[in-house]
C-alpha cells in the first residue's frame, strides 16, 4: 500500500537562485515533499518568469509555471540590510539553501557561507555557477549554451565538417546541472543525518556535461583521439543512426553489438550480410560504415514508418520513432505511463506539464501547484517568522519585500 508520506516532508529549502539550473534543483526537492520557498526580487521577480512569453495571467510564462511548481513564492531584497536580516531568520528554520549567483555575490551581501554556518552550523548550501567556486574562470558568467560548448558537447553536435549546432534543448545543461545539484543536496542531507555536518555543494554548469562524454576523456588521454562530428552517427557503433522511412518519417536505430546486427539482417531478409567478412563484426562494420549505412537506409526507406517499426521490433531490433512534441502528446505509451500531467494554475486554467520523476512505489512525489504568483506567499511566510501585520506593511513600503 502506498504511504501518504513524502521522502522530504519537513525539509525546508530556501531557493534564492534564478533562471533554471538552481531552481530546477529546488523543484525536484519540492516534488518529494520539501517546503521550498522561492525567494525573488520585489517588483521584478526571477528572469525565468518571462521565458517563452507571458501566460494568461500576465506575470509569467509556461516555463515558470512548470519549473517553479510546488514552491511558495516570497519576495525579498537580499541586497538590503533588512532583507539580509530577514533571510538570516529564515536560515534558522531551513535545511538547504540553493543559490546560483556569480561567486562572491552572497559574500558581498553579507550572507556568505561563513555567515550562514555561524547561524546554523549544519546548513546545506548548494552553489551553482558557470565555472564553479574555484579556478581562474570562476568569475565568468555563463548559461547552458556556453556550458555545452565549454564542456565538449557542442563540438560533437552537427554534420561532419559543418558548424556545431545546439545539442538538443538549449537548456539541457541547466537540467543536467540541476539534477546533479539535487543529488548533492540529498547526499548532504543524508550526511548531515549521519555525521552532523552541513556540506557546501559546489557544481559548475559544464561539469555535468563533462561527466557524460562517454569514453572520450580516457580515450584521448591514452591515444590522443579526438572525436569529431558525425551527424546522427556515433563513433563506436554502426548501424547506429537516424534513417528516413518511405513516408518521410524519421526513426532511430541502435545496433550496438553483433547480435543486434544479426537480428537486423534477418529482419531485412539479408542473413548473408551477418556472415559477410566486411560486416560480420563491429570493427569491420566501422571500417565499412558508408556501405552499412546505405544498406540499412535503402531498406528503411522502402517501408512506411509504422509497418517498419512493427516488423523490426518483432525481430527485437532496437528501433523507435523520432518524435515531435505533437507525437509525444499522441503517443499511447506516454499517456499510459502518465508522463504528461495536467494541473490547474490560478488565473490561467489547466496547464499540461511533465510528470514527476523518478517513480517511487511507497512514497511517490506529487504535483500540488503550478509556479506561484510573484510574492504570493510573502505575508504567510513572514507571519510564520513571527512578524506582525504592521511590520510586514513597513517592509513592503520600504520595498524590502
Amino acid at each position: 500500500m502506498t504511504s501518504q508520506h513524502k521522502p522530504l516532508e519537513g525539509v525546508r529549502v530556501l531557493d534564492i537562485a534564478t533562471m533554471l539550473a538552481g531552481p530546477f534543483c529546488g523543484t525536484i526537492l519540492s516534488e518529494f515533499g520539501a517546503d521550498v520557498l522561492k525567494i525573488e526580487l520585489p517588483g521584478r521577480g526571477d528572469s525565468m518568469r518571462s521565458m517563452g512569453g507571458l501566460n494568461a495571467r500576465g506575470d509569467s510564462g509556461y516555463a515558470w509555471l512548470t519549473e517553479s511548481r510546488n514552491k511558495r513564492g516570497v519576495t525579498l531584497d537580499l541586497r538590503t540590510a533588512e532583507g539580509a536580516a530577514l533571510f538570516k531568520k529564515m536560515v534558522v528554520k531551513a535545511d538547504i539553501v540553493i543559490e546560483n549567483f556569480l561567486p562572491g555575490t552572497l559574500e558581498r551581501w553579507g550572507i556568505g557561507p561563513d555567515v550562514l554556518k555561524s547561524i546554523k552550523s549544519d546548513i546545506i548550501l548548494v552553489r551553482v555557477s558557470a565555472y564553479g567556486q574555484t579556478g581562474p574562470y570562476r568569475k565568468r558568467p555563463g548559461f547552458a549554451r556556453v556550458a555545452h560548448g565549454y564542456g565538449g558537447l557542442t563540438y560533437l553536435a552537427g554534420e561532419s565538417g559543418s558548424r556545431p549546432v545546439t545539442p538538443g534543448s538549449t537548456s539541457l545543461g541547466d537540467y543536467i546541472t540541476g539534477m546533479y545539484a539535487a543529488i548533492g543536496a540529498l547526499l548532504s542531507y543524508i550526511a548531515r543525518d549521519r555525521f552532523g555536518v552541513g556540506n557546501i555543494v559546489d557544481i559548475a554548469l559544464y561539469e555535468g556535461i563533462l561527466r557524460m562524454l562517454d569514453d572520450m576523456i580516457p580515450v584521448y588521454a591514452a591515444e590522443g583521439f579526438i572525436r569529431e562530428r558525425l551527424g546522427p552517427d556515433t563513433v563506436n557503433h554502426v548501424p547506429h543512426s537516424h534513417y528516413q522511412t518511405k513516408d518521410h518519417q524519421w526513426v532511430a536505430l541502435a545496433c550496438t553489438n553483433d547480435l543486434m546486427w544479426q537480428r537486423m539482417c534477418a529482419a531485412m531478409g539479408r542473413e548473408e550480410l551477418s556472415s559477410d567478412e566486411r560486416f560480420a563484426t563491429m570493427p569491420r562494420r566501422l571500417e565499412n560504415r558508408d556501405t552499412v549505412n546505405k544498406i540499412v537506409a535503402d531498406y528503411i526507406g522502402s517501408m512506411d514508418r509504422d509497418p517498419l517499426l512493427e516488423h523490426l521490433l518483432a525481430f527485437e531490433v532496437p528501433i523507435g520513432p523520432i518524435n515531435s512534441v505533437a507525437d509525444i502528446f499522441a503517443d499511447p505509451h506516454i499517456r499510459e505511463r502518465g508522463n504528461l500531467v495536467q494541473i490547474e494554475a490560478e488565473d490561467v486554467g489547466p496547464v499540461t506539464m511533465m510528470g514527476v520523476l523518478p517513480r517511487l512505489s511507497e512514497t511517490p512525489g506529487e504535483l500540488k501547484s503550478a509556479g506561484p504568483k510573484l510574492g504570493q506567499h510573502t505575508d504567510e511566510v513572514l507571519e510564520e517568522l513571527g512578524l506582525s501585520v504592521g511590520q510586514i506593511a513597513k517592509l513592503r513600503a520600504a520595498k524590502v519585500i
